[in-house]
């Protein structure tokens, strides 16, 4: 931020007419009464009508109903009139992202730049021949992309697959590498006297007290003490240093989570707290976690496994239920000891061209790039300056009005594909607007990212096999090995998590498994420096 500290007044700046004419609805997606404010917009007017390319966007329902749709909105009407490139966006659904992307790419009707986080994803369409290298596209037509990635070595070998840059990228901030987080009720602990959980026995044991002992006050039987969002079990699994879809390395030897040991007792510790009523039930088919977060802020869940920033949860929590106090929660140590909760590699989104992309529209798509990089991406994470935020000490977005700027801002930071910001955690405060609870929040955010941050998270491997057959193989196995546990998980008695390790495995060998543990091992191998 320091080398960058110009970003925030430029693109507060460039921001002013055009938001000013998306507010009153004189702005269209074709264009508009006013003149494009900015060079890059006003060059682009100069040489010609505007190439249009299409770009994916992941669709969290975050969007108001005022505010339009992810394909048409104030930022979308912004960036038509700002960069260099026409842009159509084509939203995808989170939780289902890489099966519509899928999708898109077997009908021929896939956006030109199609974006994930995941790098197996990207490796995958790679191995397809849905996208194509850029090495060659960033050179010939970008200069702050290109600059930006010569800064950035170590973004390399995330965008590299079989020898060829398949993807463009750019660094996470801090808040970025943190992901999961644990929750917990201050105010339950202590009004029934007990500790923050430090081993997985004791939360169990902090989880029936809060089934119990009716912490919420009302005189019933009614709260749930563990509820999810989309990273619940993830969370779990972390808890015994597995994950489902990461290689491990055992002795030397490359190793898939859900074949480990660890994976079942994981899988155990799932059961127990799902026999035992301490989670929600009805969690497995909560596909939209919005069960699970209405528990949580109505008061009636104690213990939330999710992300380390919570700011939507907490408010409505606070809203429904002043006197609540959610804070957050180190990870338990269980018999393998404390590991990290779910932190993020460097590189942040991979940005990957459509194969069937001509170079005009290459073209368009690098400067809308440059473009993000350079001005953009402040627009869409802050907003405009003195209607959603003012700059402290020059340099630091401060929110105006929380609830203003989560409506009108807030889903904007998804079409930042690029970025060059960085903060730090002590800026929250700062940033967030002044009132009272945001306030409050923005001192526990900063608690929750250093905790998120406090203990590193196993990877063993930087990156998981990009080859094919390993690709297909788990892609296929996926979907089987998630019904085996949800079966142990909530079958009762009929069904066990040894059974199910048992019946992973075989399907694991059946499928070809032991063929693509030898390409994974040949694979370590060979490229076990770049992996570091």
């Amino acid at each position: 931020m320091t080398k960058h500290a110009w970003k925030p007044v430029l693109a507060a700046s460039m921001s002013l007419a055009v938001l000013a004419a998306c507010s009153t609805n004189t702005t269209t997606e074709g264009g508009s009464s006013a003149k494009p404010q900015g060079s890059a917009a006003a060059t682009a007017t100069a040489a010609g009508p505007k190439k249009e390319i299409s770009i994916s966007a992941f669709d969290r329902g975050t969007v108001a109903a005022e505010e339009g749709s992810y394909e048409s909105n104030r930022w979308t009407k912004f960036m038509n009139e700002n960069s260099p490139a026409k842009v159509t966006w084509v939203p995808v659904p989170r939780a289902q992202a890489q099966q519509k992307l899928s999708t898109l790419v077997a009908s021929g009707s896939a956006p030109d730049l199609i974006w994930e986080y995941d790098r197996n994803y990207i490796a995958q369409l790679a191995n397809q021949g849905a996208i194509q290298p850029v090495d060659g596209f960033i050179e010939k037509y970008s200069t702050t992309m290109k600059k930006y990635l010569q800064e950035h070595p170590e973004l390399k070998s995330a965008s590299t697959i079989n020898g060829k840059t398949y993807a463009v990228t750019s660094s996470r901030s801090i808040e970025g590498i943190a992901n999961h987080g644990m929750w917990i009720r201050q105010d339950w602990l202590d009004k029934l006297g007990l500790k923050a959980p430090t081993t997985t026995e004791e939360l169990i044991e902090v989880a029936k007290k809060f089934k119990e002992a009716d912490p919420d006050g009302n005189g019933k039987a009614d709260t749930v003490p563990i509820v999810f969002n989309g990273n619940g079990v993830q969370i779990i699994r972390a808890l015994f240093f597995v994950n489902e879809n990461q290689w491990y390395l055992e002795e030397g030897k490359l190793k898939f989570g859900r074949t480990l040991d660890r994976y079942k007792d994981s899988v155990a510790y799932q059961k127990s707290l799902f026999d035992q009523g301490l989670l929600d039930k009805e969690y497995i088919t909560d596909s939209n976690f919005q069960r699970a977060r209405q528990m949580l802020t109505t008061g009636k869940a104690g213990i939330y496994f999710a992300s380390w920033d919570i700011q939507n949860e907490f408010m409505d929590l606070k809203k429904n239920v002043p006197d609540a106090k959610m804070v957050p929660l180190e990870p338990v140590a269980s018999k393998y000891g404390k590991n990290g909760l779910y932190q993020e590699l460097p590189a942040n989104i991979l940005v990957a061209f459509n194969s069937k992309m001509k170079e005009d529209k290459i073209e368009s798509a690098v400067k809308f790039l440059d473009w993000m990089m350079e001005k953009g991406d402040m627009s869409m994470k802050f907003g405009e300056e003195n209607v959603h935020h003012k700059l402290v000490d020059g340099v630091i977005p401060q929110k105006i009005d929380a609830d203003k700027f989560r409506k009108e801002v807030g889903y904007a930071a998804e079409y930042a594909i690029v970025t060059d910001f960085s903060l730090k955690a002590e800026w929250f405060p700062a940033m967030a607007a002044q009132d009272a609870l945001s306030q409050e929040y923005a001192k526990l955010k900063t608690q929750s990212l250093g905790v998120a941050l406090k203990n590193k998270y196993r990877r063993d491997i930087a990156f998981s096999p990009d080859i094919p057959e390993v690709s297909q193989l788990i892609a296929t196995f996926h979907p089987i090995a998630t019904q085996i546990e949800v079966k142990a998980v909530t079958g009762g008695s009929a069904s066990t998590p040894e059974a199910a390790m048992e019946e992973s495995r075989k399907e694991w060998k059946r499928l070809g498994g032991d063929n693509v543990e030898k390409l994974a091992q040949e694979w370590y191998e060979k490229n076990k420096e770049f992996l570091k």
